[in-house]
């Protein structure tokens, strides 16, 4: 492949309607909530102003997002979005490796199946979850047939979890069947050869060939889970509410803009050190070969 450097018009004329798009519609944008996020609220006349700010007044924004409440609703968000992508990965990898030693047929129609939910807006998945799952759902419907329920499930943080992993396992199961479908079946077959048992030879040879799809899917669930607001306030609550319920609020009904920006980059900066580690475990892997 030829350096860029060497037909650069050609390179120029590929590369700029992307260049354009990110920097009109990310960058810019970004760029104006991180000024947000060290300004506040304008007063005029002795009353607090609707729209208008002061810019880079300070960092009382960040001050504000370090308060107990805020910190306890991080910590909520960081152990359900973990706990949701533990429960992501433990369902997510027996069902992407069935689908890889299926027979071949009927791997188009079983990967079909799995992305299918993306053909269905996010919004009314989540709505019918809810009705499924409330007090005269078809869950309380069947379990009142054997004399159990109705079960209280809304409102619950089991059912907040629940959502998240109905909502992102394809996300899981997508890169997992990727790298699983990718892996030398005869590495198997030769440690089951050598007397290994099925559990040493899925702990010693499986595991750690197909970890790059484990931690592309662990990332692809986790992170989102961090941001999600919507799942949290229809099947949860005010009472289970998680940081992307707070940041929604401080753009919406509380219209307190600074704050929820810097809220946003709070949330940013955890997800980097996210990426950040995933990037140093690769790079640590990569050594260890």
């Amino acid at each position: 492949m030829e350096d860029w450097k060497s037909n650069g018009r050609s390179f120029w004329t590929l590369a700029t309607p992307g260049t354009f798009w990110l920097v009109v519609f990310f960058l810019i944008p970004l760029g104006y909530l991180l000024i947000l996020s060290f300004s506040s609220k304008a007063v005029i006349d002795g009353q607090v102003s609707v729209n208008d700010y002061d810019y880079i007044t300070g960092i009382e924004n960040y001050v504000r997002a370090i308060n107990p409440d805020i910190i306890s609703i991080f910590i909520r968000t960081l152990w359900w979005s973990a706990l949701a992508t533990l429960a992501c990965l433990l369902i997510g990898y027996p069902i992407a490796f069935a689908i890889c030693f299926m027979p071949e047929r009927w791997r188009p129609m079983a990967l079909l199946l799995i992305v299918l939910p993306f053909w269905i807006n996010l919004l009314i998945r989540t709505y019918a979850l809810k009705t499924v799952m409330g007090a005269r759902g078809i869950i309380n419907t069947v379990l009142g047939f054997v004399g159990i329920g109705p079960i209280e499930m809304i409102g619950t943080t089991g059912a907040v979890i629940f959502g998240l992993v109905y909502v992102f396992l394809p996300f899981m199961i997508l890169p997992l069947y990727s790298t699983i479908e990718r892996l030398d079946k005869s590495y198997l077959e030769a440690s089951l050869d050598l007397g290994a048992s099925q559990f040493q030879t899925f702990r010693k040879v499986t595991l750690p060939l197909t970890m790059p799809g484990i931690i592309t899917g662990l990332i692809l669930v986790f992170i989102p889970c961090l941001g999600m607001f919507l799942i949290s306030d229809e099947l949860g609550g005010p009472t289970s509410w998680m940081i992307g319920n707070v940041i929604q609020a401080q753009f919406g009904t509380s219209n307190d803009w600074p704050f929820g920006s810097a809220l946003s980059f709070a949330l940013m900066m955890l997800t980097i050190i996210v990426l950040v580690m995933q990037w140093y475990y690769q790079n640590r892997s990569k050594g260890a070969q």
